[in-house]
Order: structure tokens, then C-alpha cells, then sequence
């Protein structure tokens, strides 16, 4: 099974997706409350898929992406952001994000871009 890293610094928004990721068959997750935190536990738990919030304080999503595409740039990110941030969610897809989820989100949004990416 793919381990799954949940980036946000919102802990309500972590334990959500979490709940949806568990309850679609994803059992290895690890969490991240900023961008800096996810790109040191890439580093560590290489995760088959990172899904990452834009918004954070430290380091935002989009200079996290960049930091963990340098470190491996075959890394999978799926980027979250609240509507109007279609800007940003440009430049995620720019730097190598592989999609993006607008916020709030449905779980079957989430679970089908998951499997998309890394499988069942």
C-alpha cells in the first residue's frame, strides 16, 4: 500500500483527509503542519504521494513543491487550495504538481485522484 503524506496547517483539515484517505483503504499516512516540516519528512519517509495545501505559514506549498521536486523529481504532489487561488494552483502545475484539489472538497474527490496517481 502507498503511504500518503497530508500537508496543512490546519490539524481539522489533516485529520479529514486522513479520515477520508483511511476509509478508502489508505492506511500508511504521515502528516506535515508546514511546507518546511513535509520537505524534511519527504526527505525521511519518501511517500508515494504528497497531498499539500498552498496557503501555510514557514514555507508555503508552492516552495515546497519546488524544495521536494529538487530533492526527487519524480516525487508525486497534489496541491489544495480554496477557490481563487487559480493563480497559484498555475504555478503548482508549472513546478510539477500533478493535480490539485479545490477546497472544500468532496472525499471522492480525493480518494479518486489518489488511486489515479498511486493505485489501489
Amino acid at each position: 500500500m502507498a503511504k500518503i503524506m497530508v500537508v496543512d496547517d490546519a490539524a481539522f483539515m489533516r485529520m479529514m483527509v486522513k479520515d477520508t484517505l483511511t476509509k478508502g483503504g489508505y492506511t500508511e499516512i504521515c502528516e506535515a503542519g508546514d511546507g518546511a516540516e513535509a520537505v524534511q519528512m519527504y526527505q525521511d519517509e519518501r511517500p508515494a504521494l504528497v497531498l499539500m495545501d498552498i496557503t501555510m505559514p514557514n514555507m508555503d506549498g508552492l516552495e515546497a513543491l519546488k524544495a521536494i521536486k529538487g530533492i526527487d523529481g519524480a516525487a508525486n504532489i497534489v496541491m489544495c487550495s480554496a477557490m481563487g487561488q487559480e493563480s497559484m494552483v498555475i504555478d503548482a502545475i508549472k513546478s510539477g504538481a500533478k493535480d490539485f484539489i479545490v477546497k472544500p472538497f468532496k472525499p471522492d474527490r480525493i480518494l479518486d485522484t489518489v488511486e489515479k496517481i498511486v493505485g489501489k
